[in-house]
């Protein structure tokens, strides 16, 4: 393997690496009793659409498969979390939603997951490790990459 090469499947091992680390810590968290990590996932992606999202689509921004996430959906949906509409554009399509319980539901667990990211990130990175961690992760990810203010709230769009 070329020194290239190897530093590139290094570089992927400590990323998957970090990633299953972090993900055991957030599942040993105490927040997880009303949904687990994958539904709060699904809850998640659905709360950030501006407009309900088919099936497809929410599946491309989830680690299921189509069919467990379809079993998920159900489940979901069963519980009163996540609603399903008819697709205005494609009337045999159906388009996913939160409900008001499973936006509550979302936003509790989500406040302090969100907690629990912060402190475990920035136990280990400073903010200029955190900066340099987001624009490398969204150019792996193939995203537009974002610069923050001096007050480091607002975040513009590089083009």
């Amino acid at each position: 393997m070329t020194g290239q090469s190897q530093r590139a499947n290094d570089a992927w091992e400590a990323l998957l690496t970090a990633h299953a680390t972090l993900m055991k810590q957030f599942a040993a968290e105490d927040i997880w009793a009303d949904v687990s990590m994958r539904e709060y996932d699904v809850l998640y992606t659905l709360s950030k659409g501006a407009e309900p999202l088919r099936l497809s689509e929410l599946n491309r921004h989830v680690l299921l498969s189509q069919p467990a996430l379809s079993r998920l959906v159900d489940r979901l949906t069963e519980r009163g979390l996540i609603e399903r509409c008819a697709d205005p554009a494609d009337g045999r399509g159906v388009r996913l939603s939160l409900t008001e319980a499973g936006r509550a539901v979302q936003r509790e667990v989500g406040r302090q997951h969100a907690r629990d990211v912060a402190r475990a990130m920035t136990a280990e990175l400073n903010p200029a490790e955190l900066a340099q961690l987001e624009t490398l992760c969204r150019k792996l990810a193939g995203l537009p990459a974002v610069a923050t203010t001096a007050d480091d709230t607002t975040k513009v769009l590089i083009p």
